[in-house]
Parts: structure tokens; sequence; C-alpha cells
């Protein structure tokens, strides 16, 4: 079960002869237009044989990275992986037989026993996504959309950058580069279900999802963050670097989610990174300061047990906080609105959600078992609606605190003059925590009440 299949361990031939003919067709286009001598094409190409060693061995490098994280959790994603394998088998004909996949009756004779797709399992199920994946990227809302375009630009090496964009982009293949080249980045940087995933769960489209994957992906430097990691390789437990790996897809899934369900249409993918980036990037050096006492401790104490194992102290400090960082785009959106500075709105937002409980709440949700992926998608639906209602309960908290500076102060204010208000939660609270145990529809009625709290807060905003 350790071992990869051989179309994985064999990928780097078949990339780097993939690179070298389109390269080849993009400069045979040069030197039919007279814009290079077959001379000078020649002693182009074999200067450029090391960077498109580096760019295939990268890339085989995160192949091979993502079926690690995935397969350290895949006894928890069972019901998930089968949901795909289903979605596989209508879109792309999937065959299990002929690929040697367990059948459903298999899978959760697997889970009972604790345990999952093998690594030679997910790479089938890797190369369908992808397969799956770059079809239907393929289209205009991707290929046609100017921001995509880096991507056609980085597949290319260097000198080819330098002087011949205009060829790039008038490549025969243009629309093709660009959505394999997406699809391997999805894929190999959140995993083979990622997009299949999203759009189950929230019902958009491919185009919608890529294009708030990358929204997602810069405004959390996704790239940047899962570089830092890599560059731990033979220094810290591979292990430490899975679990790394995996908070780091997990925000920017979530933030995906987020920005589908959230983002302006009207504005560009570049006007949405531009307006979160910057306060994400305030928020994640500050937010320490902004959180519950007891909650920070606990973070702090998972910082240091990766500090212990060898992560650098601001890498640690990095992935140990991004659990807390879901909310900043809500954050940064209510501190635009009512002009406050973006750590006021972030104490008061964590702090007060802490106090009544939310925080609690939450993870009551995120604990409940699902038997199907029904009540996976219950779940995460009473996990958006909590997110929605605190965001709602923010909003109106700042507006009837607008008289006192400090966040302790707001917070103290609103608790003491709405009591009223939070007390029927409050019970709502007391009972839940009568039980380890819960029906999903107490979460249902749960998630009501608060709707009810915070209906009756705006009520009271002049």
């Amino acid at each position: 079960g350790r071992a990869n299949a051989d179309f994985i361990d064999n990928a780097g031939g078949v990339n780097c002869s993939d690179n070298e003919v389109n390269i080849k067709i993009l400069l045979n286009g040069v030197v039919a237009d007279d814009g290079l001598t077959v001379k000078r094409r020649n002693n182009l190409l074999a200067r450029m044989t090391d960077e498109v060693s580096e760019i295939v061995i990268k890339d085989n490098y995160r192949q091979t990275q993502s079926i690690s994280i995935t397969e350290s959790r895949a006894p928890s994603m069972v019901k998930e992986h089968m949901r795909f394998i289903h979605g596989l088998e209508k879109t792309v004909g999937l065959d299990r037989s002929l690929e040697f996949l367990p059948t459903d009756e298999e899978l959760l004779e697997r889970e009972a026993n604790g345990r999952g797709l093998t690594r030679a399992e997910l790479a089938v199920l890797l190369a369908y996504g992808k397969i799956e994946l770059k079809d239907s990227l393929c289209i205009p809302e991707v290929t046609e959309n100017s921001y995509f375009e880096s991507y056609l630009l980085e597949y290319f090496p260097k000198p080819l950058r330098k002087n011949y964009v205009d060829n790039m982009l008038k490549h025969p293949l243009k629309d093709e580069i660009i959505a394999m080249c997406l699809a391997n980045e999805m894929v190999n940087l959140m995993g083979t279900n990622f997009a299949f995933r999203v759009i189950d769960e929230v019902g958009a489209n491919i185009g919608e999802v890529a294009q708030c994957y990358v929204m997602a992906k810069e405004t959390f430097n996704l790239t940047g963050l899962c570089e830092s990691i890599e560059a731990l390789d033979n220094k810290v437990p591979a292990e430490v670097q899975t679990k790394m790996m995996f908070q780091a897809r997990r925000i920017v899934r979530r933030a995906t989610r987020w920005f589908v369900r959230n983002r302006r249409k009207d504005q560009s993918i570049d006007e949405v990174i531009s307006f979160f980036k910057k306060g994400v990037s305030e928020l994640q050096k500050n937010v320490h300061k902004t959180l519950e006492a007891k909650e920070a401790q606990g973070i702090e104490k998972d910082i240091k047990e990766l500090v212990a194992q060898g992560v650098p102290e601001k890498l640690a400090r990095q992935v140990g906080y991004l659990s807390t960082m879901f909310s900043a785009m809500d954050i940064i959106e209510l501190a635009t609105q009512y002009d406050l500075p973006i750590l006021t709105v972030a104490e008061v937002y964590y702090k007060l959600g802490a106090e009544i409980e939310l925080h609690w709440f939450l993870n009551q949700i995120i604990a409940q078992p699902v038997s199907n992926h029904w009540q996976a998608f219950a779940r995460a639906a009473f996990r958006e609606e909590l997110d929605y209602q605190q965001r709602n309960l923010i909003e109106a908290a700042l507006p009837l605190t607008a008289k006192y500076k400090s966040p302790e102060t707001r917070i103290k204010h609103f608790l003491a003059d709405h009591d009223d208000l939070l007390s029927r939660w409050s019970e709502m609270v007391s009972d839940f925590k009568q039980s380890n145990t819960h029906e999903f529809a107490k979460f249902s009625v749960a998630l009501r009440e608060l709707q009810i709290l915070v209906q009756r807060s705006h009520r009271l905003i002049k």
C-alpha cells in the first residue's frame, strides 16, 4: 500500500515530452515568421534543458506530495472518495474493475476497519481527476480571462517569457495549456477531489470555482506557504510537513467556498485579491492579540510543539493560527463598512463569539459524525450558517456600541445592554451541554434561535 502507481513514478518522462512539444510548437511559429533562425532555435532549446528539467521535477514532486497529504487522511475520507469515484464513473468513464479500485462494499468494510484507499488507488483517482478537471477548465471563463494568462506564460522557460510573449498568446494550444496548468496546480496543491467537492457542496460551476480558488490562493499566499513548508524537507519529520500542508489546504478550501458565496461579481480577480490580501496579512501578524485568552493559549501550545519538532517559529505561528483566519474576509469587509481598524473588528468578532460560546458550538458541529454525504452536506451547511450568523451579529454589535472605543468596552456593554436577547441562546447552549451526542435536528433548532437573536439585534440599530 506504500507504492505509487507506475504512471506516477514514470510521469517525468511524459511531462518532459509534453513541455518539449509545446515549446517546439511555439518556436517553430517564431521561425516561420522569420523571428528566429533554425540554428538559434536549436541553441535556445539546448540552453533551456536545465530549466525544463526543474519545471518537470517540481510538478512531479508536488504530484506525489498531493497523494501523501490525501493518504494521511484517507481513512476519514472513505465516503468522500466514494462519492468522487461515482462522479468520475459518470464524467470520464472510470472503470473500477479495470483500474483495480474497490467496490462500495469493500470501501465501507475498509472504513469500518480504519483504513482508506491506498497510494496506488489514490494515484488512479488523481490521474482521472486531472483528466476530468483539465477538460472542464477549457472554457472561456478561464481561458479568456486575462488573469489566467499567467499560467500560460509561467509554463514556458524564462528565456521564452522574455522575448516571445505575443507568440505564446497565439499558441495553437493556448487554451489547453492554461487548463492543464491550472488543473495540475489545483490537484497538486488542494487534492484530487477539491474542485468536485466545492461544486458538490455549494452548487457552483467549474468556472466560478477556478476563479474563487485563485482568489483564495493569492489572498492567503498558498504558494509561498507551501514553499516554506517544502523547504523543511529532510529537516523535520515528513508527517509534520504533511499536517501543515493539510492546514494550508483547509484554509484555502474554506476561503474558496466563501468567495463562491460572497464575492462581488462585478470585481475582477485582481481587484478581489487586492482588497483582501493586505488585510489578511495584517490580521495574520496580529491575530494572537485579538483572540480570547484560552483559545490563544491552546494555539500557542500547538506552535511550541511544531517548533520543538524543528519548524521555524515564524512558520509555526503562521500555520498555527490558520484555523482562526477563515473569518478574515468577513472581518475585513466589516472593518471597511464601519471604517474601523481591522484589529478592533477582529477582537470584537473573536472575543464576543467566544463569550457567547459560538466557538464552542462550532466545535460541536465539527465533531458531529456523519454516515452519508447528505449528513456531510448538512454539517457543512450548519458550519456556514454559524459563520454567517456570527458575521451578522458583529455587524449589529459594532453600530450598537459605536460610542465605545475599545473592543473590551464594546463587548461588555453589548452583553449588558442586550442580556434579554442573549438569554434564549444561552439556554440553548446549556441544553446542548447536557449531552455528549447530538441529533442533526438539534443543530437546526439552535441555529434558528441564533438567527432570531441576530435579527432582533439588527432591529435595534437606529
